[in-house]
């Protein structure tokens, strides 16, 4: 391949990161949430962690930064796959500097001319994403909630990068001290997994928490709803309560869950369900209550 210090020209997949940190002129600044991965062998292997057959023919990037991911990124959307030579794969990044947001126009010039990449500035939470076939990122921290909330109903595969604590409250189960709402609702849309986790000095400049590299699978779940934005916000309204019994945590929770009538649903539910903690149900046990909360609760959008 090109040597990594080479710039618009280079092939992709090789670039040196803290070589794209100087070419860029602006150093990542954590005040606005930006730490850059410039660990070569976790780089490398981020694009690895997709499944296996993944449709990688619209690939997503959010937070793009100085491009080192945006580099590796690139090395799988130009090599297709594919005996078909009219084939092209495609990469989206979004980023919301617009420094970066420039240098990517710059130093990816001949993937921008090929068809292979396209920059949209702006911030992830507002512009319209584009079509994509599967994510890959290093998100920013301070919203990774909301963008992986932006993401999962899209069902599409995922490989996002958040802090540790985070991404372990995304795939706990029932029973464990990390379970909560997020761990329910993450686990609505995907089988979530943590594939890597990565030490704080693979960043520059480095965060004050470690981080993890979560892989989520699209997959309908073993259970059904009727209206998932209730589902989600029973789930939700139930979690604020989490020290209490089932039975206490929906008498006191309508005014958040949207119930008129909460009381209906405690007569209506199982005597041994109400008497456990909301971070001992599975999701499907939240499924079943939420349908139960729906039959009998009267719910009204909140």
């Amino acid at each position: 391949m090109t040597d990594s210090s080479t710039g618009a020209g280079a092939a992709y997949g090789d670039r040196d990161p803290d070589a794209l940190a100087r070419r860029a002129g602006e150093r990542a600044n954590p005040d606005r949430d930006q730490h850059f991965l410039v660990d070569d062998r976790v780089l490398d292997r981020i694009p690895a962690y997709l499944p296996d057959d993944v449709d990688a023919s619209h690939l997503l990037e959010i937070g793009g930064g100085a491009g080192a991911l945006t580099d590796r990124l690139l090395a799988v959307a130009a090599d297709d796959g594919s005996d078909d030579t009219d084939a092209q794969r495609r990469l989206s990044v979004i980023e919301r500097d617009g420094v970066f947001a420039g240098f990517l126009r710059e130093e990816f010039a001949t993937a921008i001319d090929d068809g292979l990449l396209d920059v949209i500035e702006g911030d992830a939470l507002d512009v319209d994403l584009p079509p994509f076939t599967a994510c890959v990122a290093n998100l920013p921290y301070g919203v990774s909630s909301e963008v992986a909330f932006r993401l999962l109903p899209e069902g599409k595969p995922l490989v996002l990068m958040f802090q540790a604590e985070f991404a372990e409250r995304m795939v706990a189960s029932a029973g464990d001290a990390e379970y909560g709402r997020l761990s329910v609702s993450a686990q609505h849309y995907a089988a979530v997994e943590i594939v890597e986790r990565v030490p704080k000095e693979a960043f520059a400049p480095q965060p004050a928490v470690e981080s993890a590299v979560v892989r989520c699978t699209p997959r309908d779940p073993d259970y059904e709803v009727g209206d998932e934005a209730f589902f989600l916000r029973f789930v939700k309204a139930l979690f604020t309560q989490r020290r209490k019994t089932v039975r206490n945590a929906i008498r006191n929770t309508g005014h958040i869950s949207g119930l008129d009538d909460p009381e209906a649903v405690v007569d209506a539910a199982d005597e041994d369900l109400l008497r456990q903690r909301p971070g001992d149900l599975d999701p499907s046990a939240f499924a079943a209550l939420a349908e139960l909360a729906r039959d009998h609760g009267s719910p009204t959008e909140v």
